[in-house]
């Protein structure tokens, strides 16, 4: 006869590889990019990819070279050249001659492409008000100036003033 005490649980020796910081971080971003690319094919942009998306977080609007796109995306040249080909496709980039180095070449927004940015700004907009929503404004707000913090030397774009 038992003593109808139940013992606790262990947790399997592998639970750490769902309850880690980095799986957290990484569904959370899975969902709001998710969540994004839902809005953005509302606005009528359901030809967004999310690999289009990491080609324009990085572009700078003033244009940038391929080589340091595929840098601060972590990407090959090769890699970064095919994903310009189908933002080329799309309408939204254009690639030119780097002025300062006739060899190189730099890919620019086009206009189409800056209101594609536009829409895609207001999509992330949406998707943070919902974020704020459902986690509360407080902890959204502690979460994001402490991850800023920890992320904070990870350079990805040039903000312009």
């Amino acid at each position: 006869m038992g003593t109808g005490i139940r013992q606790p649980r262990r947790p399997a020796p592998d639970a750490w590889r769902l309850a880690n910081a980095g799986r957290v971080l990484g569904d959370a971003v899975t969902r709001f990019e998710s969540r994004v690319l839902e809005l953005m094919a509302s606005a009528g942009h359901a030809e967004t990819r999310l690999s289009h998306v990491n080609l324009t977080r990085h572009l700078d609007l003033g244009g940038t070279r391929i080589t340091e796109l595929a840098r601060r995306a972590r990407m090959t040249n090769a890699a970064m050249t095919e994903l310009i080909d189908q933002c080329e496709a799309l309408g939204l980039v254009v690639r030119e001659v780097d002025p300062s180095d006739k060899r190189a070449r730099t890919v620019h927004f086009t206009d189409a492409g800056r209101e594609w940015l536009t829409a895609f700004g207001q999509a992330v907009k949406k998707a943070e008000r919902e974020l704020l929503k459902e986690i509360g404004p407080e902890a959204a707000q502690v979460l994001l100036q402490g991850l800023a913090r920890y992320a904070g030397t990870v350079e990805s774009i040039r903000a312009t003033g």
